[in-house]
């Protein structure tokens, strides 16, 4: 059995029935792997890079992660976080260091280690435009720091913003947690976030991620179940 140990934050995690009907990418990724692939998802709520080393999760997996693993390592929503310093890194500074101490403890065990970029929020402007996003440098950092170490990047960021510039304000919604009214009893009705993922977009963006898998090739895209379905990634979208 290969496992995918997948490090980041409240996009990434797994949720349990009191945030319903918030879904993370690592909860839904299991759907597009292998029979032979287990997902061990580690991301938490409200890490960056800096916090999730601090509070001492990388060390678990190091202890777990084994030869012929991988280790998906996706954060930036919180190292964003300037008015926090328990949180905050510069993004070409403090989070590329970080960065590299997750790598290390992948090819320490002979693991493989991933970057992902941050899945995009959803903020328009009054005119319907897709805002500038708040995520541009950490992205330039994640890669600045896969070129110098050689890791391989999936380009989440860039595959969700297209998404969302392409689909809009409105039809975008169905994707986030935009709770309407009666949709969750326990939810505030109407609550805006723009940040965190209904099921439907934990699919969407999951996808997103397995199509970036099959085109690094080789043992990465040996982890997905049905190449021709990660192909066609209107399936991903209709289903979702």
């Amino acid at each position: 059995m290969r496992h995918i140990f997948w490090a980041g934050d409240s996009t990434v995690a797994t949720n349990k029935a009191s945030t319903y009907p918030q879904t993370g990418i690592g909860q839904a990724f299991d759907r597009f792997t292998a029979m032979d692939v287990a997902v061990c998802n580690r991301a938490v709520n409200g890490r960056s890079t800096k916090s999730f080393i601090d509070e001492s999760r990388l060390a678990p997996i190091y202890n777990e992660i084994t030869k012929g693993d991988f280790l998906f390592i996706q954060f930036g929503h919180n190292d964003e976080k300037i008015n926090d310093p328990s949180r905050y890194t510069d993004p070409h500074g403090e989070f590329t260091v970080n960065l590299g101490k997750f790598v290390n403890v992948a090819r320490n065990k002979g693991a493989y280690p991933v970057f992902i970029t941050s899945v995009e929020r959803r903020l328009f402007d009054e005119n319907g435009k897709l805002k500038p996003s708040e995520h541009t440098e950490y992205v330039l950092g994640m890669k600045e720091t896969a070129e110098k170490l050689d890791v391989p990047v999936i380009d989440l960021f860039t595959m969700s913003r297209e998404f969302l510039a392409k689909t809009g304000d409105e039809a975008s919604k169905k994707y986030y947690m935009n709770l309407e009214p009666g949709e969750a009893e326990w939810a505030p009705e109407g609550k805006t976030d723009n940040s965190h993922l209904k099921y439907e977009g934990a699919m969407l963006y999951a996808g997103m991620i397995a199509k970036g898998l099959l085109e690094l090739g080789g043992v990465y895209a040996s982890l997905l179940a049905d190449d021709g379905f990660v192909k066609d990634t209107t399936k991903i979208e209709i289903n979702g």
